[in-house]
C-alpha cells in the first residue's frame, strides 16, 4: 500500500547525498518533495501542512546532530514526526477490572467488520482469553452466517439467537450476549454491529443503542484502508455521533494509496490499536506506529519479523536442525530438515512480505515483488519424491535415482540437479557461519583458526600426500648461491602478533612498555578507551 510513498520519499532523501551541510534551501526543496509525496498518497491536506511545517521548524533549529550527514538528519526527523502522526505509541486493549471485556466493533458496510471480527477473536485466544463472538448484525444478508463461518474457521463460539437477514431485535442480542458470557465464563464478547453504504441517522441511532445497551470496554471503529479521504470523514462523522476508542485498518495489503492510515489518528485524535494485512485469519495483529513509519520509510520492520518467526517456529525443532548443522558425519543436515525450515518460512506468510521487513530491502522491491511462490511449490515436490534415505544423504543420488524423482516430481532431470548442487553448497556456508567460519574470503580459512595468516601455522591436509621437495640443482654455481631454507616455525612457537609485525619478532631492540603507556595518556582517549586500558592493564600476564 505504501510503495508509491516510499519511492517518492526515498528520491526526496537521495537529492540530500553527498552535501556535507543542510541549508534552508536544501531543507525547502526537500519538504517540497515530501508534501508533494503525501498529497499523491492522499494524506489529509490539514495533515500534510502540520507535518511540513514541523519537518521544517525542526530541520532549521539547532537539534541536528554532527555525527548525521544532512540525508541522515532528514530521515531522522521524518520518522519521528510520521510515528508522531500515526499515533505516537502503541494502542494496548484495555481490559475490564471485572469480566467480560465487550468489544464493539462499528463501521460502514464492507469494511471488514465480520472477517475482523474473527480476526480478533482468533488473536486474543492465542493470547490466553476466551473469546466470544456476537451476531449483532441483523440486516445484512447472510451477515448472522458468515460470522459463524469465520468462526468455526477460527474455533470460536459464535452468539447468534437471530438468524438476521432484516429478522430480529439488535440491540437485544447485543444485551443478552453479556449474560450469556457471564454463564458460560467467556472473558471477551466481541459484538459485531451492522453497518451502512453511508453514514445516516438510521445506522447512528442504532449503534447509539448497542452502545448503551452493554457499556462496551472498548468500541472499535473499522475502517476501510482503500476508501481515500472518505474514510477520514466517515471517521469523524462516528467520532461525533456514537464515539469511539480506537481505530482499525483493514485491507492493509492492497494497492491502494494508502494516505487514510496517515490521516485518521490525527484528524479523529483517536489512536491506530489493529491492522489487518491479509485474508486469513492470522493476518492481523497490534498496530505500532514506529514499525509502521519504519516500513514507509523503507527501513524495514525486524521487531514484526521477528515476532513472527518466533510464534512460527518450533525451537525444539530448530535447535536439532542447528545441532545437525554444527555436528559430524552421521548427523548432517538433510533435504528433510531443509524442508521443514522451508515450511515453517511459508507458515510467517507470502515470502515477498517476509523479505520486505529485513531492512535495505526497499532498493530490492522489484524483485522481491516478483518471487515466485511456485517455486516453492517445486522444490517440495522434488523432495517429496525421494526416499527418506536419499534426504537424509544426497551424496546416494545417482542418475537413475535422479531421473527417478524427476520423474515422480514432474520436472526436469536438470532441476533435481540443481536443488541438489544448491543444497550442498548452502549445507557448507551454514556449516562455516555456524563454527565461527567466514567463507567467502580469499585467503581466510574458518575463523577462528585461519591458518591462511600471513606468518600463520599453515593447515596440515588431512590424508593428502605428501609435498615433494625440492631438488638439489646439478649446476654447481647455482648450488653454491642457493640460500638456505628458513627454519619453519613450529605451532607452539608461532606468535599471532608477529604477522601485524608487532610479536616477539616485529619487536624492536629497544622497546619500551612505559613510553607507550606514557604516550597512550597524551592522546585524551575516550572515557570508555580509556577504561577498557585501564582494566586491561591491571589484568595478569597470562602464562
Amino acid at each position: 500500500m505504501f510503495d508509491t510513498l516510499s519511492d517518492r520519499l526515498s528520491a526526496a532523501f537521495k537529492n540530500l547525498r553527498g552535501k556535507g551541510k543542510l541549508t534552508d534551501a536544501d531543507i525547502d526543496a526537500t519538504a517540497r518533495e515530501i508534501r508533494i509525496a503525501l498529497l499523491e498518497a492522499d494524506v489529509n491536506l490539514a495533515v500534510v501542512k502540520e507535518f511540513i511545517a514541523a519537518i521544517k521548524e525542526r530541520a532549521k533549529g539547532a537539534e541536528l546532530s554532527g555525527a548525521l550527514n544532512p540525508s541522515q538528519q532528514v530521515i531522522k526527523i521524518v520518522n519521528e514526526e510520521m510515528i508522531s502522526i500515526l499515533g505516537g505509541e502503541t494502542r494496548e486493549l484495555r481490559l475490564a477490572k471485572r469480566p467480560p471485556t465487550v468489544i464493539m466493533l462499528a463501521g460502514l458496510q464492507g469494511a471488514g467488520k465480520t472477517t475482523l471480527a474473527g480476526k480478533l477473536a482468533k488473536w486474543l485466544r492465542a493470547k490466553g482469553h476466551s473469546p466470544l463472538l456476537v451476531a449483532a448484525d441483523l440486516q445484512r444478508p447472510n451477515a448472522v452466517n458468515q460470522l459463524q463461518v469465520v468462526g468455526q474457521r477460527a474455533g470460536i463460539h459464535v452468539y447468534a439467537p437471530e438468524p438476521g437477514n432484516g429478522v430480529g431485535n439488535p440491540v437485544e442480542v447485543a444485551r443478552g450476549s453479556i449474560t450469556h458470557a457471564t454463564q458460560k465464563l467467556y472473558d471477551t464478547v466481541i459484538v459485531d454491529t451492522a453497518g451502512r453504504l453511508g453514514v445516516d441517522a438510521e445506522l447512528m441511532q442504532q449503534a447509539a443503542d448497542i452502545k448503551a445497551a452493554v457499556s462496551p470496554d472498548e468500541v472499535l471503529f473499522v475502517v476501510d484502508a482503500m476508501i481515500g479521504q472518505d474514510a477520514v470523514n466517515t471517521a469523524q462523522a462516528f467520532a461525533d455521533g456514537v464515539g469511539f476508542d480506537a481505530v482499525v485498518l483493514t485491507k492493509l495489503d492492497g494497492d491502494a494509496r494508502g494516505g487514510a492510515a496517515l490521516s485518521v489518528a490525527r484528524v479523529t485524535g483517536k489512536p491506530i490499536m489493529f491492522g489487518s494485512s491479509g485474508e486469513k485469519l492470522e493476518d492481523f495483529d497490534l498496530f505500532h506506529p514506529d514499525r509502521m513509519a519504519s516500513r514507509i520509510l523503507g527501513m524495514g520492520d525486524m521487531l514484526t519479523l521477528i515476532e513472527k518467526a518466533e510464534q512460527t517456529f518450533d525451537a525444539e525443532q530448530s535447535a536439532k536442525a542447528a545441532a545437525k548443522i554444527t555436528g559430524g558425519k552421521g548427523t548432517g543436515f538433510g533435504l528433510q530438515d531443509f524442508l521443514e525450515q522451508m515450511q515453517a518460512v511459508r507458515k510467517m506468510g507470502p515470502l515477498s512480505k517476509i523479505f520486505g521487513m529485513i531492512p535495505g530491502m526497499g532498493e530490492m522491491k522489484d524483485q522481491i515483488n516478483n518471487i515466485d511462490e511456485k517455486e516453492i511449490d517445486r522444490i517440495e515436490a522434488i523432495i517429496y519424491s525421494m526416499t527418506p534415505a536419499e534426504r537424509d544423504d544426497v551424496a546416494i543420488l545417482n542418475g537413475s535415482r535422479r531421473a527417478r524423482i524427476a520423474k515422480g516430481a514432474g520436472v526436469e532431470v536438470a532441476d533435481v540437479n540443481q536443488l541438489v548442487n544448491r543444497f550442498v553448497e548452502a549445507r557448507k556456508m551454514m556449516n562455516k557461519l555456524a563454527n565461527g567460519g567466514m567463507p567467502g574470503l580469499p585467503g581466510l580459512g574458518g575463523m577462528p583458526g585461519a591458518g591462511a595468516l600471513p606468518g600463520g601455522p599453515a593447515k596440515k591436509k588431512q590424508g593428502g600426500k605428501k609435498k615433494k621437495g625440492k631438488g638439489v640443482s646439478g649446476n654447481p654455481a647455482k648450488r653454491s648461491g642457493a640460500q638456505a631454507p628458513a627454519p619453519a616455525q613450529s605451532e607452539e612457537q608461532f606468535d599471532p602478533a608477529s604477522a601485524f609485525g608487532a610479536g616477539q619478532a616485529g619487536a624492536p631492540q629497544d622497546f619500551d612498555p612505559a613510553a607507550l603507556e606514557k604516550a597512550m595518556g597524551e592522546f585524551n582517549l575516550p572515557p570508555e578507551m580509556q577504561k577498557m586500558f585501564e582494566q586491561q592493564k591491571r589484568q595478569p600476564p597470562r602464562n
